[in-house]
């Protein structure tokens, strides 16, 4: 649970960072394979091969793909149709997809999680209901693209890392999921980026450089293990606690107009809904077999 509190302090700067000094400034493609490369690079010193056999590298190579490459290709377009508080709201309903992906991965069906999950989407639409723009329907499907592959990768990691011994450094293993994202990132690049908008300024490249090396390399690799270590249902919610977070620091450093008193009663729900989860949680564990 502290992994996923801490990486979700540090993905709340990331919204705002992309949505100010990135979209429409520097080629998304180019913002995807910079991410991509430097996360990759804080991993590779770590990466033992010999760890894995070769039908799990390539699935933690497929999760990686999923998860951060074709998710960060969704992300950046929304930016591009949505303004950041429309993208944040989007996002409300990866708690669903991780509850239904992770029980269809797991071979189970447990209508709690839902309730709970969809709870923290009320919580999280009460945040930031607004009117829309233009380019909803597109930006809407855009941001659920990304949701998807973020709720895949991290449920199909935690199905992953159940099978792996729980000695396993994960730290010597984790490079293979970088490398997964770069194969997508490389080529998507290649075919469909443009040279002619790269970053011109040092706050670009330097924005680049934190979401690369920490959002990305520090950040995935904690909110995953992060993930081994909940339930379904808190991990569905934490999901959501970006939002709140998010919109938080869009307000306090960029100064955007902000409903506060959404934004409280909107948190206050997330939160009921994360200690409801955990008290069923509980009381099922307590239960006898």
């Amino acid at each position: 649970m502290g992994y996923l509190v801490g990486v979700t302090a540090l993905w709340a700067f990331s919204f705002s960072l992309i949505g100010v000094y990135l979209a429409g400034q520097v080629d998304s493609y180019f913002a995807v394979l910079t991410r991509v490369v430097l996360a990759t690079l804080v991993f590779l010193p770590f990466l033992r091969p010999s760890l894995l056999t070769g039908r799990l590298r390539l699935a933690l190579m497929g999760l990686g793909a999923v998860q951060l490459g074709v998710m960060y290709i969704f992300f950046y377009q929304s930016f591009l149709l949505l303004s950041v508080p429309e993208v944040l709201l989007f996002t409300i309903f990866t708690p669903i997809y991780v509850t239904l992906i992770d029980d269809a991965l797991f071979g189970r069906f447990t209508p709690f999680h839902l309730v709970t999950a969809a709870l923290a989407v009320i919580g999280a639409a009460v945040i930031r209901y607004q009117g829309v723009s233009d380019t909803f329907w597109l930006g809407f499907l855009v941001v659920q693209g990304a949701n998807i592959c973020f709720a895949l990768g991290q449920v199909g990691y935690r199905r992953l890392s159940s099978a792996l011994p729980a000695s396993l450094p994960r730290h010597n293993i984790f490079a293979w999921f970088y490398l997964g994202a770069l194969g997508v990132a490389l080529p998507a690049f290649a075919v469909l980026g443009s040279g002619e908008a790269l970053p011109t300024t040092g706050m670009q490249w330097a924005v680049l450089a934190w979401l690369g090396l920490v959002a990305s390399g520090l950040g995935y690799f904690l909110w995953n293990l992060g993930a081994t270590r909940v339930d379904a249902g808190t991990l569905a919610i934490m999901n959501n606690a970006l939002i709140p977070a998010g919109l938080l620091v869009n307000l306090v450093i960029w100064n955007r107009d902000a409903d506060l008193p959404r934004l409280a009663l909107g948190g206050a729900i997330i939160v009921v809904s994360l200690l409801v989860n955990d008290w069923w949680q509980r009381r099922r564990t307590a239960q006898p077999a």
